[in-house]
């Protein structure tokens, strides 16, 4: 059975909603200050056509979220060094980790609306779990790192929506900086050079 192509509006309406959401969550102040009305009215559209299409705020986020994290998630798949998959682990690590946090940093409130999105834990959102997953096996793969598992957790912890949040935007430190001690960090894990 061949796979039905979605109406040219329906397209249309997706792609307006998404560049509504994005202008509306890199201006805003808070991420919760960004509502559904906002984005339909924003993006042209009612919003039963936004709750038709994505069933709440947190499907349009999500929907949104993972549009926009896709070529990560192809540079890491199937790219070249130093995020692609012939990328020694001690390499691939700190450019993954270096990565996401780049990510966040371009997508600071859409992360924050996605991360804290009240009843749904950060943890079991299914980008996580597979960046968990890649970097546990990376981490099984590094001559001394016990407890990869947690390893893991603990580094993808410093990429955290409300941590990169608090840093850049509240502390003010600039991108290279963050970039520079996530390094330092993920050296320090590693055991190996930064």
């Amino acid at each position: 059975m061949t796979e039905r192509k979605p109406r040219k509006d329906a397209v249309r309406n997706r792609a307006a909603a998404f560049a509504a959401a994005d202008t509306l969550f890199t201006e805003c102040r808070s991420p919760e200050e960004v509502t559904m009305a906002d984005i339909a009215a924003a993006a042209g559209v009612g919003k039963g056509t936004l709750f038709r299409a994505f069933g709440d705020r947190t499907g349009l986020i999500r929907a949104l979220y993972a549009a926009r994290l896709e070529p990560l998630r192809t540079a890491v798949g199937e790219g070249p060094p130093p995020l692609g998959p012939t990328t020694p682990p001690l390499k691939r690590v700190p450019a993954l980790l270096d990565a996401v946090l780049c990510f966040k940093l371009d997508n600071r409130h859409l992360a924050l609306a996605l991360e804290g999105n009240g009843a749904d834990s950060p943890y079991l959102t299914e980008h996580y779990e597979s960046w968990h997953t890649l970097l546990r096996d990376l981490l099984d793969r590094v001559p001394g790192v016990a407890e990869s598992d947690f390893t893991a957790h603990a580094l993808l912890a410093a990429t955290r929506a409300d941590l990169v949040e608090y840093l850049a935007g509240v502390k003010g430190v600039p991108r290279e900086e963050l970039r520079g001690q996530l390094a330092k960090f993920s050296a320090g894990v590693l055991g190996s050079e930064a």
